[in-house]
């Protein structure tokens, strides 16, 4: 799983088997250590009582939580994202969080990185593709 964070929007990208554990476990996690003690563990979870894709923050564990029936569509089909924003508070002015979860396509333009996986690109192999690196 891969988190990209910039500004306000959170994005993370799943490869296939990902997608796969997210749908039948209900929960998938990576942590990046900073130091002894000092982990950031990023969560996604499919709940059964998530209406819309919602993040919070507690304890060093960022948990972006996702609408089963959404995550399950989304497993099984061609759907390329689930997307949502989140309201960062009462007053209108602190804007929003914008949240996508996403598969994770090969790149076109140069070769995958060694042992990542990923769905293949919708794109490859048409007229508008660049040819495989590889």
């Amino acid at each position: 799983m891969k988190l990209r964070i910039r500004g306000n929007s959170l994005r993370l990208r799943l490869g296939p088997s990902e997608v796969a554990r997210l749908a039948t476990a209900g929960r998938i996690e990576e942590a990046v250590a900073f130091g002894p003690g000092q982990p950031l563990v990023y969560a996604l979870e499919a709940s059964g009582d998530a209406t819309e894709p919602r993040a919070s923050f507690a304890d060093n564990v960022l948990l972006v939580r996702l609408p089963r029936a959404a995550v399950e569509t989304w497993a099984r089909t061609e759907q390329v994202g689930i997307a949502g924003e989140q309201p960062l508070g009462g007053d209108v002015s602190q804007g929003t969080l914008r949240l996508l979860v996403e598969k994770d396509f090969e790149c076109l333009d140069r070769a995958p990185e060694e042992g990542e996986e990923a769905f293949p690109h919708p794109l490859r192999g048409s007229a508008c593709a660049p040819p495989n690196p590889s």
